[in-house]
């Protein structure tokens, strides 16, 4: 089958951009060792534990790979594996129909031990921008990424030329100063020490949030797209149509996050990623965000929170109201 054909059946399923690179070792493998090397990933040890060598190849995989057809799709809300991964079931059972030779496959969805970006920047769909997202020209870098590893040799697409020119918004902007360079003559210059990253601190890490980087988190509760917000490639990124994306609930105040129960914060987020920060993390980034923003209605959470027998978010709601003892902020008047 024609790789545009198969692009436009991709199309057909949901995902709005897609592209084709050839199954063999990676390039950027190199450099993704060394961030590992460098103490990069933190705790997140998903990215170096055995399976950091299997990203190497995906054939280790699918042995039998040839192609892998590299999917984006719009996102502006919940868990995304399911929808993509049903996205991809649905491209397998249209490329069955219309293809005569049979052939294996295999679909990846952000959990497998892939070099996702990499592999969606040789097939066209964007390139890897100093803020280490994955850029597309039209549509900015608001994507889910997924992979089918195909059996069939495809004609592979070729990635396009790095748009980043001398802007450095990104790096500006980042309230932790994680995009730090990395020093290469060749490959990206700069990377993402995940250390130093408000995602990380607010999603993937398990203990405490290091005290001096407490008071740039703000009031981010779960994730930070501060990065991707200043870019300018996504001035004018579309928004997504996809329904099971749309957002279920409103920015709930924080006195009323602080009060969850834990069956209460599970059937709250049910569908949602928010799950990923589990229970006692989302609390400790509630008693952060409530330090940072030490307003008056927020003593009274901070202290139930502070008596929780969980230690991290105990410490967490105590520096909070530590917080209040600071110097009042000058207020803004008018000239």
């Amino acid at each position: 089958m024609h790789p545009e054909k198969i692009k436009t059946l991709a199309r057909e399923c949901g995902f709005e951009l897609a592209g084709v690179t050839a199954a063999g070792t990676v390039a950027e493998a190199g450099y993704y060792r060394q961030w590992v090397a460098d103490g990069f990933a933190g705790e997140m040890r998903y990215l170096t534990d055995r399976r950091a060598g299997l990203r190497d190849d995906p054939r280790n995989l699918l042995p039998s790979a040839r192609s892998i057809l590299c999917v984006g799709k719009l996102y502006n809300g919940p868990d995304y594996h399911d929808v993509l991964r049903r996205g991809l079931l649905r491209l397998v059972d249209r490329l069955r129909a219309q293809t005569v030779e049979p052939f294996e496959w295999k679909i990846c969805v952000d959990t497998a031990p892939l070099l996702e970006r990499a592999l969606a920047r040789q097939a066209g769909l964007g390139w890897i921008a100093k803020n280490t997202c994955l850029i597309n020209q039209g549509m900015g870098s608001w994507f889910f990424l997924g992979e089918l590893l195909l059996s069939l040799d495809l004609q592979p697409d070729q990635p396009p030329p790095d748009r980043c020119g001398s802007c450095t918004r990104c790096i500006d902007a980042c309230p932790t100063q994680a995009l730090v360079p990395t020093g290469l003559p060749q490959g990206p210059a700069y990377a993402l020490d995940a250390r130093l990253c408000i995602s990380y601190f607010t999603i993937e890490l398990r203990g405490a949030v290091p005290e001096p980087l407490r008071s740039a988190i703000g009031r981010h509760v779960f994730g930070c797209d501060i990065c991707q917000d200043v870019c300018p490639w996504n001035r004018h990124a579309p928004a997504s149509t996809e329904p099971a994306f749309a957002p279920t609930h409103f920015a709930p105040s924080l006195e009323k996050l602080a009060a969850l129960s834990e069956d209460e914060f599970r059937d709250l987020f049910r569908s949602s990623a928010i799950q990923r920060a589990r229970y006692t993390g989302f609390l400790r980034n509630v008693a952060i965000a409530m330090g940072n923003a030490r307003r008056e209605v927020f003593r009274a959470p901070l202290e139930r929170l502070a008596k929780l027998p969980d230690a991290v978010v105990a410490e967490a709601a105590q520096w909070g109201l530590a917080r209040f003892r600071l110097p009042a902020r000058p207020r803004c008047t008018r000239s």
